[in-house]
């Protein structure tokens, strides 16, 4: 069963990840084009099925087998899993954070930049770096 589990989570984060890449790209698009009215209406579509279709459900697959997964493995003891849980907190903030973005655009009210989101897409990419590291490695 528990192969199963581990089977799932990795497909799980894997279409989370999907998500965590590719919409804060949109996010690039939409502030280079906000005076693109058409493309813009095509994006904030974009955004709102990424999120709510793709990420949300993604999102909550992998938190929840990982809290089983961490359930079976313990938690004493084990200062690698709780490094990793605390760096996927940051990445459920991150994900969050996302939502807000798409409901600023959504009103028409965000107003960072292109180069602000070209910084903020990096965000994802460091977190993966360290949690799957965390597992990987095992430092502590």
């Amino acid at each position: 069963m528990y192969s199963w589990i581990i089977w799932f989570h990795i497909l799980s984060f894997t279409s989370w990840f999907a998500v965590l890449f590719y919409m804060p790209r949109l996010f690039v698009y939409h502030a280079e084009n906000i005076d693109n009215k058409g493309f813009v209406e095509v994006v904030k579509v974009m955004e709102m099925k990424i999120y709510k279709y793709i990420g949300v459900p993604a999102m909550w697959a992998t938190l929840l087998t990982g809290a089983y997964m961490s359930y079976e493995i313990g938690l004493s003891g084990n200062a690698w899993l709780h490094a990793k849980i605390l760096f996927v907190a940051f990445l459920i903030a991150y994900f969050f954070s996302m939502d807000y973005f798409r409901k600023q655009f959504l009103e028409d009210k965000c107003f960072k930049s292109g180069k602000y989101f070209r910084i903020y897409n990096e965000v994802p990419t460091l977190l993966i770096l360290v949690i799957v590291g965390m597992v990987i490695f095992k430092p502590f």
